[in-house]
């Protein structure tokens, strides 16, 4: 079981990898191409592209970093640094998303002409690479792997837009579209980066993840027959994908230490749904009084 997940984790971080360079090449080209063709549409999908690189870049580069496992400086291992991933690219999406913003708007008032038959080959390629990515990226199973993957989607589906503007400008001249069409990128990208940032604060700030419920939890393990009462419940993540649970299971004072044994392993059956990569219980016994105050 193990030798697969080691050869699951290296083919997700192969295809991080091959998407990474993809992205990367094709950006590149894709802001001369933004400048070339004088569109404001393409130069915002490049800024949005780049971010991708980066969050590509930084996934490929965390994926391996992270497995180091624990040490002395950091118990847990090395896993929160892809939340530091998450925060830096979030802040690279929402500086260009404006520096777009600051661009275009301008060009509402005064609209340029744009090179529309170069807007609709770089529409072509970026449907083609985009697509290239999301296709080795779609069976993977780690939670960077599938963010990665729904960001590039948003890619393929930006580049069907600036492929139908373009075909529209070749046949007639509305030099208006363009900066629309860069602005409505721009907000869409603004509107989930935002979202993404409150979920990435909330995990830095230990917040329970937003798919798991103490309540629900608690009501599980109290219908445990042994089992008097729960507390100092607490859930945290350490990157969005590998959670951590600790409590305090209460029992009467008759029950011995094979029957705590057993109850341990009901409760980890129970928690092996909820897939907890750490999971601390602490077995008390009535009436002792716990030792915590929070």
């Amino acid at each position: 079981m193990k030798h697969d997940h080691s050869h699951a984790h290296h083919h997700t971080t192969k295809n991080i990898k091959t998407a990474f360079f993809l992205n990367l090449t094709f950006t590149i080209l894709e802001i001369f191409g933004g400048i070339w063709t004088n569109s404001l549409a393409i130069l915002s999908d490049a800024v949005h592209d780049l971010g991708d690189s980066v969050s590509l870049g930084l996934a490929w580069y965390l994926d391996s970093y992270a497995q180091q496992g624990k040490d002395d400086r950091f118990s847990y291992g090395y896993r929160r640094f892809s939340l530091l991933g998450a925060l830096i690219n979030t802040i690279i999406l929402i500086v260009g998303a404006f520096f777009v913003l600051t661009q275009a708007i301008p060009r509402l008032l005064a609209p340029q002409h744009t090179n529309a038959p170069g807007m609709l080959l770089f529409a072509i390629g970026g449907i083609l690479i985009n697509g290239a990515a999301v296709l080795r990226l779609k069976d993977s199973k780690s939670m960077n792997a599938q963010v990665v993957a729904w960001h590039l989607l948003e890619d393929v589906l930006g580049w069907v837009a600036v492929f139908i503007v373009a075909i529209i400008l070749i046949f007639v001249d509305i030099p208006i579209l363009d900066p629309i069409l860069s602005i409505l990128i721009s907000l869409y990208i603004l509107y989930n980066v935002i979202k993404s940032l409150r979920e990435t604060l909330g995990l830095f700030l230990q917040a329970v993840p937003q798919n798991i419920k103490i309540e629900t939890i608690e009501e599980r393990l109290t219908a445990i027959p042994c089992v008097e009462s729960l507390h100092h419940t607490h859930i945290w993540s350490l990157d969005g994908e590998h959670h951590i649970l600790t409590t305090h299971v209460r029992v009467g004072a008759t029950i011995g230490k094979e029957q705590a044994i057993t109850l341990k392993q009901d409760i980890k059956e129970i928690l092996s749904e909820f897939d907890f990569s750490h999971i601390t219980i602490e077995i008390e016994y009535s009436p002792e009084d716990c030792s915590h105050h929070s």
